[in-house]
């Protein structure tokens, strides 16, 4: 099973649409991810239309329209392997403490809301995910996104995925 995870999208205030490379991957993938701040109903809409299947949570730039869409955490089985989503984790320092004592329940939990790109494991064996953002790189290097496999309830192949500079005009 493939998995495509983003975050912090932005749509239109980042970029006025999601970048080709990232749409070119949403037929691969089995399971598309977006751990919040969409900012605008389209986006959803695309997603929810292109996906097979899309699990989504809202975040803190997301307003009334997507929160009565978009539960705050989402919780899936994916094959034998248990997976969440929320938008914020708090600060960096104890992450992988806090959300291993929050989410006990979970093989790996996908979030968002600081765009940069994350991937650690808590003592518990938790995975922590942030693949970014595919349109708002803020201090860091590149725009990115993430994809993973799942087989056999194993988190497996995890690649953060730099996307070129936009170039002016683009608008992707």
């Amino acid at each position: 099973m493939r998995l495509l995870l983003m975050s912090d999208t932005h749509l239109p205030k980042r970029a006025r649409q999601l970048p080709a490379a990232l749409l070119a991957e949403l037929p691969r993938a089995d399971v598309v991810v977006h751990a919040g701040d969409w900012v605008d109903t389209a986006t959803l809409d695309l997603l929810e239309d292109r996906s097979r299947t899309l699990i989504g949570v809202y975040g803190n730039n997301d307003g009334p329209a997507l929160r009565a869409r978009l539960p705050e955490v989402a919780r899936a089985d994916l094959g034998g392997l248990r997976l969440g989503v929320v938008h914020e984790t708090g600060a960096a320092k104890g992450r992988e403490q806090r959300c291993a004592d929050r989410f006990p329940d979970l093989d790996v939990l996908v979030f968002g809301h600081s765009h940069i790109p994350w991937d650690t494991t808590a003592a518990t064996g938790l995975r922590l995910l942030n693949p970014g953002s595919p349109t708002d790189r803020r201090r860091q290097p590149d725009c990115t996104y993430m994809t993973a496999t799942v087989t056999d309830g194993r988190l497996s192949e995890v690649t953060l995925h730099r996307l070129p500079p936009r170039t002016p005009g683009s608008g992707s």
